[in-house]
């Protein structure tokens, strides 16, 4: 199953400039695509307009190609791109219900609204749970935790829906560096599975140890494109105003040093 954007452009409702311009993307099974960019390059923007939010319920005008296994789905409504892609913000409380009253309540929410057997459901939200390390909050209030723990909660009600296709939006925003890898393990695992999953993020180490292709976006077109190795060792990164990872950035600085770094490579390929 492929997520396909060709040529697509996006200008909000009110604005003389596009925020998006000329992206092409294929986010194929089994795939993590990265996104990175300064503030202000689109990548917010991306993730509305790959999910369907944008237009349906933000307004604005997209042009070209959006389709889901070769059908353009200009005319599907939201409920049944839903059904088919996931989308998480950086912000819990967008994704929160704000009417469970407990942590498994909340994840169960999504897939109850699908009409999945009770079974499924129960089985689901414990799995989702189990998945991000966070079964022992599931009789909590999610109004009453802490930003981290709730986006790893609104994670988890995304991880129960089982989308095939997942859009994430700099989904460890909030989180220390212990939930950053809870997440960077789901998304993997995810993947493993077969999902298809868009990610934007700040932390280029966590797309380092899970994304097989990332885009660079400036101004809302792709300034880099490839190999997440590849792209994520380009110094024209520094220029987008992304920060490295910190293998590549240690690298340098070994270089720099005129210190042997076989063991870096050796590392950085793995």
């Amino acid at each position: 199953m492929t997520l396909a954007l060709a040529g697509v452009g996006y200008r909000y409702a009110g604005s003389r400039r596009p925020a998006l311009l000329d992206i092409d993307l294929e986010l194929r099974d089994g795939t993590v695509v990265g996104v990175v960019g300064a503030s202000e390059s689109g990548k917010t923007t991306l993730c509305l307009v790959a999910s369907g939010l944008a237009p349906r319920t933000v307004g604005g005008q997209v042009r070209g190609r959006i389709a889901l296994d070769g059908e353009d789905v200009d005319a599907w409504p939201m409920h049944r791109l839903s059904e088919r892609i996931g989308i998480g913000f950086a912000n819990p409380a967008t994704q929160l219900s704000q009417v469970a009253a407990t942590v498994f309540e909340e994840v169960a929410f999504g897939p109850m609204n699908l009409a999945v057997e009770r079974g499924e459901v129960i089985e689901r939200t414990w799995s989702a749970l189990e998945t991000l390390g966070i079964a022992e909050l599931a009789e909590r209030d999610p109004r009453r935790l802490s930003g981290g723990q709730q986006q790893l909660v609104a994670m988890a009600g995304l991880l129960a829906m089982r989308p095939q296709h997942l859009i994430l939006d700099e989904p460890t925003a909030q989180l220390d560096p212990a939930g950053t890898r809870l997440v960077g393990d789901a998304i993997a695992r995810l993947a493993a599975d077969g999902a298809s999953i868009l990610v934007t993020e700040q932390k280029t180490d966590l797309l380092a140890a899970v994304a097989d292709q990332v885009l660079a976006l400036r101004e809302g077109r792709v300034a880099l494109r490839g190999p997440a190795h590849d792209v994520l060792r380009d110094s024209a990164l520094a220029e987008l105003g992304v920060a490295e990872p910190s293998t590549v950035r240690l690298g340098r600085l070994l270089a720099a040093a005129g210190v042997a770094s076989e063991r870096y490579e050796a590392a950085l390929h793995d």
